[in-house]
């Protein structure tokens, strides 16, 4: 829902619902800061997911705190963790943090994919900088038909004419080697978040809230909401923890 929306459903001031956000929102970040630490994972796989903060790239100029903005998100193939996240621009800086932020919370050899952003699979990117060959990493590219652009707004989206994958570090099993999980949180982010609902008023005035709304939803992926993959929270297929948390244990919770 829209912060107007909650407003009128819960009878509070806009500014309360503002203010509960950024509580929640500082407690979620500290909170998966802390307890997504030492992460098992076989696959794990990043992308970007694109929205805009006051306004449109194109109008934003040189102001850092509008425009566009990218939520980096890894997740665990088979516990459906997010891992990391970061809401950020998307350049070299940003993509190194990033990486350097997963592999602190990672444990052990793990198989990364992610798709052709060059600023990941050059033999100068950050991948390889950050994880060298300590990891098995690929990346798979889709190609799109080149149909008339315009058919995607009557509902007719273009077709994958072809997949490709390419092995970057180490020995990757191909077979594995897909973004499709990750893809798919990007649809579970902007089904569940108003903020990234396409062609609405629903976006992000303030780069702040935009963060702490990433972050509540992350905390709550992961630790509130069971998976119909497992029928398990993802922090407890993952082994974070021995419970369902609640909104309240992160209201609660001292950190």
């Amino acid at each position: 829902m829209g912060i107007r929306a909650i407003a009128r459903f819960t009878s509070l001031d806009q500014e309360t619902v503002l203010n509960v956000l950024e509580l929640a929102g500082q407690k979620a970040a500290r909170l998966m800061d802390q307890q997504v630490r030492n992460v098992k994972a076989d696959f794990v796989q990043a992308d970007e997911l694109l929205s805009f903060v006051r306004k449109k790239q194109q109008f934003a100029g040189d102001d850092e705190t509008c425009g566009n903005f990218y939520t980096h998100l890894a997740v665990c193939r088979d516990s459906k963790l997010i891992v990391n996240f970061q809401v950020s621009k998307r350049s070299r800086e940003d993509s190194l943090a990033f990486m350097q932020d997963l592999k602190n919370r990672m444990a052990g050899r793990f198989m990364l994919t992610t798709d052709g952003l060059t600023t990941y699979v050059r033999k100068t990117g950050v991948v390889h900088e950050v994880f060298g060959n300590s990891i098995d990493y690929a990346s798979e590219v889709k190609v799109f038909s080149k149909e008339n652009p315009f058919s995607i707004w009557r509902g007719r989206l273009p077709a994958v004419v072809r997949i490709n994958r390419k092995a970057r570090i180490g020995n990757p099993d191909l077979r594995m080697a897909t973004t499709c999980h990750v893809e798919r949180m990007n649809l579970s982010v902007r089904l569940f978040n108003r903020r990234f609902t396409r062609c609405t008023l629903g976006f992000s005035k303030k780069l702040d809230n935009l963060k702490h709304a990433v972050a509540l939803f992350v905390w709550h992926f992961d630790f509130v909401r069971k998976h119909s993959a497992h029928g398990k929270t993802p922090a407890m297929a993952a082994n974070l923890t021995d419970h369902q948390w609640t909104v309240q244990e992160l209201l609660t919770a001292t950190v």
